[in-house]
């Protein structure tokens, strides 16, 4: 019998004031206890060259539930030597299917950010 594909956690941050991958921004995941308001991290990373980190949730790691990514923004331009509106910027999202491959791009600039399921 085929085993079905288990989840993984993936993403994808470019600088759109420059148009190029955003290199060394740091990432935390953390997963909410239901019920309540307190998040466990799950993982720590930063993009490479490419914009992009290793899998933030391995093969099986995925559980249905709420999620947080939080990608540290405003230490990543003040690397650049820019000033930031936004410190950080946390993306939350749900799994429902963690069987199912996650992709979440993020699109920054010193003024604004977009994310979507990619």
């Amino acid at each position: 019998p085929v085993k079905p594909l288990k989840g993984l956690l993936t993403t994808h941050v470019l600088n759109t004031a420059t148009g190029l991958p955003a290199t060394n921004l740091a990432i935390r995941l953390a997963q909410l206890l239901e019920p309540g308001i307190q998040w466990m991290e799950l993982a720590e990373s930063q993009t490479d060259e490419d914009g992009r980190c290793g899998p933030l949730l391995a093969p099986g790691q995925a559980r249905p539930g709420t999620y947080k990514l939080r990608f540290e923004t405003g230490a990543y331009w003040q690397c650049l030597g820019h000033s930031s509106f936004y410190p950080f910027v946390e993306v939350i999202f749900t799994i429902t299917d963690p069987g199912q491959k996650l992709h979440v791009p993020l699109l920054i600039s010193p003024f604004s950010y977009t994310t979507y399921r990619g």
